[in-house]
C-alpha cells in the first residue's frame, strides 16, 4: 500500500540533495535575502475551505556536481523559510524537500543548459508515512537571457487538490517571472496569508506589476468540488472510450498500470484523471504522476502502483521485470502490454451504459469543466448502480460504531454480473478505506456521489408503479 511506500519514497531522498534556503534566486544566487520566520502549520487533507493555499514556494534550478559536468536539481529558493523546528518536524521537512527536486527534474541525464525550453506545467504527490499527501505543482521555464540557460522549475507544495486553480496562480507566477523575480515573492506572500475559498466562493487577491499598477486577482473554485483536481482533455487526446474504460476497470481492482508519454504536462494530467474516474473511491497505492529515473525500478514492484515515465525511458520498462502489468503508450494511444482480460472485468450491461453516455453529447460540451461532468458522469452512474445501496447494509450497533455486512451486501443484487464485479470490488483497498469511513457514521455525506444515490433510487422508485400498471 502507498500508505508505506510513499514514506519511503520520502525517507530515500533524505539528505541526498543540496538545498539552499536563501532568498529570491538573482543571478548571484549566493545573494542571501531572508524571508520573515513562520510558525510550522499543519494542513488536514480536507478541501471544504478556510485553510490556507499552500505550504511552500520552492524554485529549483540545475548546478553542476562537484564530480563532474553533470547537473543535478537543487533548490535555490524557499518561501516561507522555517527555523526553529523540533527535531520530528525538522527531519521530515528534510525529507519532503529532498525529495521535490527530482520530481521537479526528472529527466535523469537530459538535464544541461538550453536555448529552447517548451512550458510545461505538471504535478507529482508525495506521501509521507503517515498516508498524508501533499501535491507539487510545478511550471518549468527558461529564465529570460540569451544564449544556452539553465531550465527553472516553479514549485507549490500544498496538500490541496485543485489544478485548475492552481495551473492560475502559476500563469500569474510565470508572468512575474518575465517582469522581475522580485514582484513573484508580494504575490506569492499575498496569496499564502489569504483563506482558500469554500466551493463555489472566490477570493480576491490585491497584487502591483510596475508600469502596470495594481492589479486584482480573482480565484474561484468550482461550486461542485470533486473535479476541481483534474482535466480530463489530455486522457481524451491520447486514448479513445474504449480504451479509458479498460484503463478504468484495471484501476478498480487495483492493478498495476503504466502511463508512457513524452510531455511532463500529459503524463500528470492523464493520470490523475485516471484516478479521478474512481470517485467515490481513493486511490490508495503507489502513486506517482512523473517517475524520475532514479525511482524507475518501482515498475517491478509486487503491490499495485499507477505510475507515470516519460517515453525516454520506454525500452528500460520494457526490459524490466514486470507481471500483469497494463502498460499504456499515451503518444500511440496503444496498449503495449495487458494481462488481457481487461473487456471482460466491468458487467457487459454496465459497459455498455458507460460507452453510450460517453458518446452522447460529447461535442456539445465546450468548457474544461462540462466535459470533466461529461466524463466522469457515467462512471459514477457504475458506481451507483454497483455499490450505491452500501449505506443498507451496515448494521449499527449499540455504541454507534457500524458494521457492513459483505455478504448480504452483494447478495442483495439481483444481475449475476454485478454480483461477480461487486464479489471481486469489496475485497480491494479502494472499497475497503471508503466502508471503514462510512462505518463510522450513520449520515452518508451530502456529497456529489450520495446525491447520484439518491436520484437513482427516486428513478427506481417512479419506475416499479409502471411496470405494475403494464402487467
Amino acid at each position: 500500500m502507498e500508505r508505506k511506500a510513499g514514506g519511503g519514497i520520502l525517507s530515500r531522498f533524505r539528505k541526498r540533495l543540496p538545498l539552499h534556503r536563501a532568498g529570491p534566486p538573482q543571478d548571484n544566487v549566493g545573494e542571501v535575502v531572508k524571508e520573515p520566520e513562520r510558525a510550522l502549520e499543519h494542513y488536514l487533507p480536507n478541501f471544504a475551505g478556510g485553510q490556507h493555499f499552500f505550504e511552500y514556494l520552492l524554485v529549483v534550478s540545475l548546478k553542476k556536481k562537484h564530480s563532474g559536468e553533470e547537473y543535478e536539481p537543487t533548490i535555490i529558493y524557499q518561501f516561507p523559510k522555517r527555523e526553529n523546528l523540533l527535531r520530528g518536524q525538522q527531519e521530515e521537512e528534510e525529507r519532503l524537500l529532498g525529495a521535490i527536486p527530482l520530481f521537479c527534474f526528472p529527466d535523469g541525464n537530459e538535464r544541461a543548459p538550453l536555448t529552447e525550453c517548451p512550458r510545461e506545467t505538471f504535478s507529482f504527490v508525495l506521501t509521507n508515512v503517515d498516508g498524508s499527501r501533499k501535491i507539487g505543482y510545478c511550471r518549468r521555464l527558461l529564465p529570460a537571457g540569451r544564449g544556452p540557460r539553465l531550465p527553472r522549475v516553479y514549485c507549490i507544495i500544498s496538500c490541496i487538490g485543485c489544478f485548475g486553480l492552481f495551473s492560475k496562480i502559476l500563469d500569474e507566477v510565470e508572468k512575474r517571472h518575465q517582469i522581475s523575480m522580485a514582484i513573484i515573492y508580494p504575490f506569492m506572500q499575498g496569496l499564502r496569508e489569504a483563506t482558500f475559498p469554500a466551493p463555489g466562493k472566490t477570493v480576491t487577491l490585491k497584487s502591483f506589476i510596475p508600469d502596470s499598477g495594481t492589479e486584482f486577482i480573482s480565484l474561484t473554485r468550482p461550486l461542485d468540488s470533486h473535479l476541481e483536481h483534474v482535466d480530463f482533455r489530455s486522457l481524451m487526446r491520447c486514448l479513445n472510450f474504449e480504451q479509458i474504460l479498460q484503463i478504468f476497470a484495471s484501476a478498480v481492482l487495483e492493478r498495476r498500470i503504466i502511463f508512457l508519454a513524452e510531455g511532463l504536462s500529459t503524463l500528470s494530467q492523464c493520470i490523475h484523471a485516471t484516478a479521478a474516474l474512481l470517485y467515490p473511491f481513493s486511490w490508495a497505492h503507489t502513486y506517482i504522476p512523473v517517475v524520475p529515473e532514479s525511482l524507475l525500478g518501482t515498475v517491478c514492484c509486487p503491490t499495485p502502483f499507477m505510475v507515470g515515465v516519460q517515453m525516454r525511458f520506454r525500452q528500460e520498462v520494457l526490459d524490466s521485470p514486470m507481471e500483469e502489468v497494463l502498460l499504456v503508450n499515451l503518444c500511440e494511444g496503444t496498449f503495449l502490454m495487458s494481462v488481457g482480460d481487461e473487456k471482460d472485468i466491468l458487467p457487459p450491461k454496465l459497459q455498455d451504459d458507460i460507452l453510450e453516455s460517453l458518446g452522447q453529447g460529447i461535442k456539445e460540451s465546450r468548457t474544461s469543466e462540462q466535459i470533466n461532468e461529461h466524463v466522469s458522469r457515467p462512471f459514477v452512474q457504475f458506481f451507483v448502480k454497483t455499490v450505491g445501496h452500501y449505506a443498507s447494509y451496515i448494521k449499527w450497533e449499540a455504541n454507534g460504531q457500524g458494521r457492513f455486512q459483505e455478504r448480504a451486501f452483494y447478495k442483495a443484487l439481483t444481475s449475476k454480473a454485478n454480483r461477480r464485479f461487486v464479489k471481486k470490488f469489496v475485497k480491494t483497498q479502494l472499497f475497503s478505506l471508503f466502508i471503514q469511513e462510512a462505518e463510522k457514521s450513520k449520515n452518508p455525506p451530502a456529497d456529489y456521489f450520495q446525491k447520484k444515490i439518491l436520484e437513482y433510487e427516486e428513478q427506481k422508485k417512479q419506475k416499479r408503479p409502471k411496470e405494475k400498471t403494464v402487467k
